[in-house]
């Protein structure tokens, strides 16, 4: 099988590493199935989409809808990269799946309104699938409303031109949208569970969502909930797009 690319822009080791386990793990993906890049320690190498079967991208201490002023040299170094190989990826419609940064950065790309009217903070919110994505094969095997793990500054408020809302909340409006057939946004985390998220509460407990105070009260909330339905979107992700060396699918 072709590998799949993981795009990741976590400073931190342990955010890093845990966040690549996550994607491993409910991805059904063997360490050899999934290659990651870390784009915050240095320019993206290159990449030719033919060697992958999916583009993935995890979540990110970057907010696309900061001023430019107060934006380091790597986080516009890493916008201007990502936003070049998504050029690639839209242009081909090439499977691409961004978790959380991925609502910054193709919402964005795609001339969305990303801004802070709709952040929510961390913690389980109820998404509910629409229509349109109960038609979706990404979300097939998922109930119609179900809990997911949230923890963002910023969302989509104005949707790019032609996406299709695929799943929503009460607090955020666009939760998961499609663009093309192949490419996808979620601004929950397919790829977290209850350890993982405490230990990201640990690793960001100054990075602005909460007062760092509180960090093991948020800890505590997240420990008493059930959150076990997101990760079928990633296992559908990987069904869905896995190609093997000829290029041919390996599932239907």
């Amino acid at each position: 099988m072709k590998p799949f690319l993981l795009i990741a822009t976590r400073a931190q080791d342990a955010a890093a590493d845990g966040e690549y386990q996550g994607f491993l793990r409910f991805g059904g993906l063997a360490p050899d199935q999934l290659h990651r890049v870390r784009a915050e320690t240095g320019p993206l190498p290159a990449i030719d989409l033919a060697d992958y079967s999916g583009v993935l991208i995890g979540g990110s201490p970057f907010n696309s809808s900061d001023p430019e002023v107060d934006k380091t040299l790597v986080q516009r170094r890493v916008e201007r990269e990502i936003a070049e190989l998504l050029d690639a990826i839209v242009a081909a419609d090439f499977p691409f799946l961004g978790a959380c940064y991925g609502v910054g950065t193709l919402g964005r790309h795609q001339g969305g309104l990303i801004d802070r009217t709709f952040a929510e903070p961390i913690g389980a919110v109820q998404i509910t699938v629409t229509d349109a994505g109960v038609a979706d094969p990404l979300l097939t095997g998922l109930p119609r409303t179900f809990d997911a793990f949230v923890g963002h500054k910023e969302a989509c408020t104005t949707l790019p031109a032609g996406a299709v809302v695929l799943a929503s909340s009460s607090s955020c409006p666009v939760q998961m949208f499609r663009i093309k057939e192949n490419l996808f946004a979620t601004q929950f985390h397919p790829e977290l569970d209850v350890d993982a998220l405490v230990q990201r509460i640990d690793i960001y407990r100054h990075a602005g969502y909460f007062p760092p105070e509180q960090a093991e009260d948020y800890m505590a909330r997240v420990r008493t909930t059930k959150v076990d339905q997101p990760a079928v979107i990633l296992r559908n992700f990987v069904r869905r797009y896995a190609v093997d060396r000829t290029g041919a699918r390996t599932y239907a």
